[in-house]
């Protein structure tokens, strides 16, 4: 299975871990602290897995078209079930609850997002699954949010005071990124379909 490469099964092996975090998150409240803490550990290792899985393709030239589709569909999962869980008073981190609109805004780009590609592919014919800057800045900072409310109990008052603007860093990205994404897409869609007379003659 070539397809299955290092980079992929270390992409799968996150997806995954899905299952287990959320298991955690669930039990943050449970009454026994090592929840949370077991949920650092296992958010932190797929964290950090994000990170290797794309150094791994690019240093052994191992990059797919199931790896640029399978890398986003576990940050999504990773970062929706989350906060989801976070933003819901009885999964919350106590003291820490994330604020519902932060999820709304994330999951709606999400959605938007994929709406536009199925339209890209629909309009084209073709898959266009293209890592844009502001996409992976506004992942980045999702992810650093999540860890940070997941910590934020064991930090300084001085420190916890850093979570709202965490906040609306990540909702403005978000929002940010999903322009980016549409108008990106419609630039492909409108070259392709401007170039398809010319690969006919």
């Amino acid at each position: 299975m070539s397809w299955l490469n290092w980079p992929n099964r270390i992409t799968v092996a996150r997806i995954i871990l899905i299952v287990p975090l959320v298991i955690c998150l669930l039990n943050l409240n449970a009454g026994w602290q090592g929840w949370r803490y077991l949920a650092i550990v296992l958010f932190g290792a797929m964290a950090l897995s994000d990170a290797l899985d794309g150094y791994l393709a690019r240093r052994l030239h191992a990059e797919t078209v199931l790896g640029r589709f399978l890398d986003p569909v576990g940050d999504k999962l990773l970062i929706a079930c989350a906060m989801v869980l976070l933003s819901v008073e009885s999964t919350a981190v106590a003291g820490f609850k994330l604020p519902s609109w932060v999820p709304v805004v994330a999951i709606g780009k999400d959605v938007i997002t994929v709406v536009g590609f199925y339209v890209v592919w629909a309009t084209t014919a073709e898959l266009y699954i293209q890592p844009r800057f502001l996409g992976k800045s506004c992942t980045l900072v999702q992810l650093v949010m999540v860890a940070y409310i997941l910590v934020a109990p064991d930090l300084a008052p001085v420190l916890q005071g850093l979570l709202p603007p965490l906040y609306w860093l990540a909702g403005v990205l978000a929002i940010a990124a999903v322009v980016d994404y549409l108008r990106a897409g419609s630039r492909h869609a409108a070259t392709r379909q401007t170039d398809r007379p010319e690969e006919q003659r």
